[in-house]
């Protein structure tokens, strides 16, 4: 949810198995930072997730992978879940550079953590490609790069790597939500438009494999 009304669904959804998650957070707990959320203001309204390095705040707001190293260690030290978003353009995947840009993002933005801590981080795989364009990855580019990642991670820890989720995000819609949340690699689905129609969100939430 927008900052505006991230509180009342801290609220609305506190006590049940939902949980709210921020779209942002900054990596200092205090100071001169106008405008800034930090991670002391996120568990004070009782949301204990952010999304961290989406693909427009990378893009628009010119974030770093150096930036967000720092804001996945905070938000480990704080004992926020991260939600760490990586993914290619559509030039760089049309130019063969998909695995050394998820190389980049992923050991880059992850630098900064003890591999003990590698468990708490979620990975949200999202092609940029296919972000609002309404072109999705084909299960097999989704699994693939799911997988790189994954083996990404087992540089770090093998056994850690096993237990990060890793999320597919991208046009996901009830139509290929089945088949791309079956793909052994992917545990879930970062969920954009969709999620802002109430029935077809909750079609991508049934299609989710029960645990």
């Amino acid at each position: 949810p927008p900052w505006l009304a991230l509180q009342r669904v801290a609220d609305r959804t506190a006590g049940t198995p939902v949980r709210a998650a921020a779209q942002n957070m900054y990596y200092e707990d205090s100071g001169a930072f106008t405008g800034e959320v930090s991670a002391p203001m996120l568990l004070d309204i009782g949301v204990d997730s952010t999304i961290l390095g989406h693909s427009e705040r990378r893009q628009f707001f010119g974030e770093t992978d150096e930036a967000l190293a720092r804001k996945v260690r905070k938000a480990i030290e704080a004992g926020i879940e991260p939600i760490l978003c990586v993914g290619e353009s559509q030039t760089e995947r049309e130019s063969n550079d998909t695995e050394s840009v998820l190389s980049h993002q992923v050991l880059t933005d992850l630098a900064e953590i003890h591999s003990d801590d590698l468990g708490k981080v979620v990975v949200a795989y999202e092609p940029v490609w296919a972000i609002g364009t309404g072109l999705t990855a084909s299960p097999e580019q989704a699994q693939e790069a799911c997988e790189f990642i994954r083996s990404l991670l087992r540089t770090r820890d093998p056994g850690k790597a096993e237990a990060v989720r890793i999320l597919y995000g991208g046009s996901v819609k009830p139509g290929n939500a089945e088949e791309l949340l079956a793909l052994p690699d992917i545990d879930g689905a970062l969920v954009g438009g969709a999620a802002l129609d109430p029935e077809d969100f909750g079609a991508i939430v049934a299609a989710a494999p029960a645990e």
